[in-house]
């Protein structure tokens, strides 16, 4: 399975000649956008709008727009608010400056531009909005706790608010705090969650499943890529790490999710050695991954900044997906057509701790409703004998099985509770083992604190010791000078000596022989 190009076809009707679950390269009328990856990409109506991103450094600016009918692309030409007093070009300039790793949502009739790199400093998050009837385009006004300026993060809309999750500061500090947006008020509040948060990251993806559980996927430290699920109750705000099930997945960042319905698709990434090649399906209900493709090596698909997007074309659903880099930016549109999936009777994903109550609920539920089934009234409807017996024995079958359900969700919390009560106590020998390694290093830290004094002192010593040594050679060099005079010394005193004795012989043999 992989990824082919639709070379002959009738443009019109091409959607009707993909094949189902298969990536597919769109053939391009004309001129196309330059490559880039890191940008921001939203589907309105059949149009895939894409904004600015990254090539080789440069942080790109423009605002490209694919007709999926005609497969063509051109470029919006933006106009400014009126009351702007500037250029057009200079307002452009200043409204809608090159940046990447932000993120674009449709709201209404606009698309809003959130965050970013950009060479343009700013301390706080940015919003900019575009009228998609006007083509007008400014800076939004937003009040609250407005987070600091990031890119890499997540961001996905709940209703009439967006929920943004962790990223990448200006300062390269990694975040992972919430914070919401509500569109109605355009006012920013920082979210107060309890339990374990996800680690820090960047470029990871998010999606929103029931429209109460936010899910985290994958990301990357700077040293670290991760490949883990996070869940955060939005009505409880308690983050949870569920087990999931079906296919390994491999740690990535720098990939591209949608959801629809309760799917969500995960497409390319990479872990900077290795671009991930197979297109994912999470299950949001059952919690399972499934594989739904696998590219060949060094396909454009298996890039980091890639965007994909979802629309809707005669009826049937499709994933979009353009740009990133692999080693090569990619400015083409993949497309893939979707099979048809029952969503009638979706499951509601909970996190342990609100799986728990929940059955608690449902268990109370069950239990009132089998004690206050008025069973005296049902029996008093105009029935005749028969088929109030058949009613009466399928009523007691229904409360055997609301019995019998309750029975098993009782069950269930005695499981999640053990399994909470095992989590506990795995943490609480992880801090006493994290107690006693911090007090072995700082044991250890002493030791090193008093060697390299030990080090030091001795360093001193040599010092001193050489400098001994030195003299000591100087020393023995006078020494061996004041020897040589010595030797020389006597040397002379002798020859004197001899010399006296000689004299005194003759005058001895003149005196005798007088």
């Amino acid at each position: 399975m992989g990824a082919e190009e639709i070379k002959e076809m009738d443009i019109s009707k091409w959607p009707s000649d993909l094949a189902y679950e298969q990536w597919v390269a769109l053939p391009v009328s004309g001129a196309r956008p330059s490559a880039r990856y890191k940008h921001a990409a939203a589907v309105v109506g059949e149009n895939l709008y894409i904004h600015g991103g990254s090539r080789n450094g440069r942080y790109l600016s423009d605002i490209q727009v694919f007709d999926l009918r005609s497969l063509t692309w051109s470029s919006l030409k933006l106009k400014i608010e009126s009351d702007a007093d500037k250029s057009e070009d200079n307002g452009l300039q200043e409204v809608l400056p090159g940046t990447s790793d932000h993120s674009m949502i449709k709201w209404e009739n606009k698309l809003l531009l959130l965050g970013g790199h950009s060479k343009k400093s700013s301390d706080a998050m940015i919003v900019h909005v575009l009228n998609l009837e006007t083509h007008v385009c400014g800076v939004v006004e937003t009040s609250g706790k407005v987070p600091v300026a990031r890119g890499g993060y997540s961001v996905t809309l709940v209703g009439s608010k967006l929920i943004v999750f962790g990223g990448e500061d200006r300062s390269r500090k990694l975040l992972n705090d919430v914070h919401v947006l509500d569109l109605e008020t355009m006012t920013w509040s920082l979210v107060e969650s309890t339990q374990t948060p996800p680690a820090p990251r960047f470029d990871h993806t998010a999606a929103v499943h029931a429209e109460r559980y936010l899910l985290i996927f994958g990301g990357c430290s700077h040293s670290i890529f991760f490949n883990d699920l996070h869940v955060l109750d939005l009505q409880t705000m308690e983050w949870s790490q569920p087990q999931v099930q079906g296919d390994l997945v491999s740690p990535r960042a720098g990939h591209a999710g949608i959801s629809i319905d309760e799917i969500w698709y995960i497409v390319g990434g990479g872990d900077n050695s290795n671009g991930c090649l197979e297109t994912l399906a999470l299950n949001m209900s059952k919690l399972v991954w499934s594989t739904l493709t696998t590219l060949k090596e060094r396909h454009p698909l298996s890039s980091e900044g890639l965007s994909v997007c979802s629309a809707i074309i005669d009826g049937e659903k499709h994933l979009i997906a353009f740009g990133g880099y692999n080693g090569k930016y990619s400015n083409e549109v993949f497309v893939m057509k979707l099979k048809p999936r029952d969503s009638s009777h979706p499951k509601i994903f909970q996190s342990p701790a609100a799986a728990a109550a929940a059955a608690s609920v449902t268990a109370a539920y069950a239990l009132a409703k089998s004690e206050k089934l008025d069973f005296p009234q049902i029996i008093d409807l105009n029935f005749n004998g028969v088929e109030n017996n058949v009613l009466k024995k399928d009523i007691n079958i229904e409360i055997d099985a609301i019995k019998e359900e309750k029975k098993v969700l009782e069950l269930s919390i005695e499981e999640v509770t053990a399994e909470n009560s095992r989590f506990r106590e795995k943490i609480d020998e992880l801090n006493s083992n994290h107690t006693e390694l911090s007090k072995e290093l700082q044991s250890v830290q002493g030791q090193l604190i008093s060697e390299r004094s030990r080090c030091f002192k001795l360093e001193a010593q040599i010092a001193e010791l050489q400098k001994m040594l030195e003299s000591s050679q100087s020393i023995e060099n006078e020494v061996q000078i004041l020897r040589r005079q010595k030797s020389a010394l006597e040397q002379e005193m002798e020859l004197s000596a001899a010399q006296r004795q000689g004299s005194g012989g003759v005058w001895r043999w003149i005196a005798g022989s007088t």
